[in-house]
């Protein structure tokens, strides 16, 4: 019950539209029972000549001066039916237009007011939301699942309503015209309610697995087709068709268990009709044959109880939408209740410009239970540049992403200007600090858009001398269509220099007092390295900078340099300063120094050759 409470609360703000709809249902639904009732005098008034016009109509025709129609009785009731049935017909046809529109107006007004509380409600999420979270299966999310949301709201409901009123209205024709006939009828619908709820529960039950295979589908897809690189650098097609294959199998086998039950569904649904009926035709036409009975109130009811099995019909196939539109709707709001883990504070102020220092205080943070970082203690005065080095695994990242809350600390605080950073807004705080990673991220839009990323207010002007500053505006205006050209999802269509470029005419932009650099050139070639730093040692000036460097050689000016080990901090001081101790940077370094003197050695042996 909660869930269909919370489904008619997203139906709320439509309610007016909703209302039209319903009331266009009831006239829709009368108008079908007025067909069964129609019958009768076209029976006994046409073809048995035992009625003609009633007498109310009779005496409307002689008011409005029409007499030349009263004709036979026959030939009266052969005159107007026609009309009144074109009449019936015209007035459904434009009741059955309205509530229909309206409806799926509804229907899919919900779904994208879905869609969007989905989307805004990710953005709040925590970064560790998305790292233990698949792509494709939030995509799946908000696709497929919403989707059949969209036939449980609209079609449920247009269905429910005008089948419900349908029902009620036959009902009375058929109980109005023959009450003992249509008792005998009665006892054939309440066995019919059992295989519906019986359906209906499997079917919600294969929805649920349906879904969850269908978001495992799509996030092999997102996987597959975007490391695609990979899987051809390696000839590994054949092993993802196979892995496909077998995801694609196992969706093929829940969706049929699906298929299976509405098929069923059906012809049980038949069967049960045809005993009822084949029961009245019996009892019915003895009454007729006695005499008890006229033909046309015969023939009345029996279109009545006709037409009265589409609409018992129908609530099956629309209580299967209904269970699997309720698989999916757990699934959304399941979603829509996860709370983010970086919550901000109720009483957060805004973070005044940073301008002292930043302090780590006692800090300690685990992702699950192993403590990534141990008790942590740090001063950063503002305008230093800090190095962060040490072995993989070492916290070297983790430490850098509690700065603008990626993630909360476990244990101990941080500090800016002698204020926690998390009764401050988030806002405020990621307004005051710049980043730029080894995995650059861009987006398929232009290169103008992607270097005012997080900007977008800033001027033309503006734009270009942050990317005059990155080093980027050489190449920028090389392109055919210059700032405005679109450079490919996650900026394909750029080297890897061309990329890190952007990135830092971004940092440029936003202009934030504070810089993070995590291992931005670690991925690039020596020409591309040295481009690229030439933009970081001018976006480095002036600002308070937390480097990650994979290359030691590239942090030999930096004020302090710290070495993480085991989630400690093992040593700090200047680059000469730790050389001449002897320990673990000392060790890296040499260890650094030795691989590359080894790669520059085969580059000078190679070039020899050629």
């Amino acid at each position: 019950m909660l869930l269909y409470r919370r489904l008619l609360q997203l139906v709320k703000p439509y309610w007016i539209k909703l209302a039209l709809a319903m009331l266009f249902m009831v006239f829709v639904s009368l108008l079908t029972a007025t067909q069964a009732l129609l019958v009768k005098p076209a029976m006994d008034g046409v073809f048995f000549k035992k009625e003609g016009i009633p007498p109310v109509i009779k005496n409307l025709i002689v008011k409005l001066h029409l007499g030349d129609l009263l004709l036979k009785p026959e030939m009266e009731m052969l005159i107007l039916l026609p009309l009144a049935i074109i009449l019936l017909f015209l007035l459904k046809g434009a009741f059955d237009y309205g509530q229909a529109y309206l409806m799926n107006y509804v229907g899919l007004r919900v779904v994208a007011d879905i869609r969007q509380r989905l989307y805004d409600h990710l953005q709040t999420l925590s970064l560790s939301f998305f790292t233990r979270t698949s792509t494709g299966i939030l995509i799946s999310r908000i696709t497929n699942d919403v989707n059949l949301v969209q036939g449980s709201v609209s079609n449920a409901i247009t269905g429910l309503i005008k089948d419900a009123v349908t029902i009620l209205g036959l009902t009375a024709v058929v109980f109005y015209r023959d009450w003992k006939l249509g008792l005998i009828a009665f006892i054939v619908f309440p066995v019919a309610i059992i295989p519906i709820k019986e359906f209906g529960k499997r079917l919600r039950k294969f929805s649920r697995k349906g879904l969850q295979r269908m978001g495992s589908l799509t996030a092999f897809l997102h996987e597959t087709i975007t490391g695609n690189r990979i899987v051809k650098a390696f000839n590994m097609e054949e092993y993802e068709k196979r892995r496909f294959a077998e995801e694609n199998e196992r969706y093929f086998r829940i969706f049929l268990k699906r298929v299976k039950i509405r098929a069923l569904s059906h012809p049980l649904m038949e069967l049960l009709g045809g005993i009822g009926i084949a029961v009245i035709i019996w009892v019915g036409g003895y009454s007729v044959v006695r005499g008890e009975v006229t033909p046309g109130t015969f023939f009345s009811f029996m279109t009545a109880l006709l037409m009265l099995y589409a609409p018992v019909r129908n609530l099956n196939k629309v209580n299967l939408e209904v269970q699997e539109g309720l698989a999916a709707a757990a699934r959304i709001f399941e979603l829509l209740d996860t709370e983010a883990e970086i919550q901000e504070d109720r009483h957060a102020i805004p973070l005044l410009p940073f301008s002292r220092e930043i302090e780590f205080k006692e800090v300690t943070f685990k992702y699950d239970s192993a403590p990534v970082l141990k008790s942590i203690s740090l001063h950063v005065k503002a305008g230093e540049t800090l190095a962060i080095v040490g072995m993989s695994g070492a916290g070297k990242t983790s430490l850098i992403n509690l700065l603008p809350r990626f993630y909360d600390v476990d244990k101990g605080q941080i500090l800016i200007d002698g204020i926690d950073i998390r009764k401050v807004t988030l806002k405020s705080l990621r307004d005051q600090i710049a980043l730029v990673t080894q995995q650059t991220i861009l987006f398929n839009d232009t290169v103008r858009n992607n270097i005012a990323y997080g900007s977008l207010h800033r001027s033309d002007q503006e734009i270009l001398e942050a990317a005059i500053a990155a080093h980027a505006h050489s190449f920028i205006q090389k392109f055919p269509q210059g700032y405005d050209t679109l450079i490919g999802e996650g900026g394909v269509k750029l080297s890897g220099g061309e990329r890190q470029r952007i990135a830092i005419a971004r940092a440029f932009l936003k202009n934030a007092p504070i810089l993070i650099l995590d291992e931005a050139t670690s991925s690039l070639d020596s020409d591309s390295e040295a481009e690229v730093q030439k933009a970081m040692d001018v976006l480095m000036k002036g600002r308070t900078v937390f480097v990650i460097a994979h290359r030691l050689s590239t942090i030999r000016k930096a004020h302090r340099i710290i070495v993480l080990a085991n989630g400690e901090i093992t040593e700090q001081g200047t680059h000469e300063e730790l050389m001449e101790r002897n320990g673990e940077y000392r060790r890296l370094y040499d260890l650094q120094f030795k691989d590359d003197g080894m790669r520059v050695w085969k580059s000078a042996k190679v070039k020899k050759i050629y």
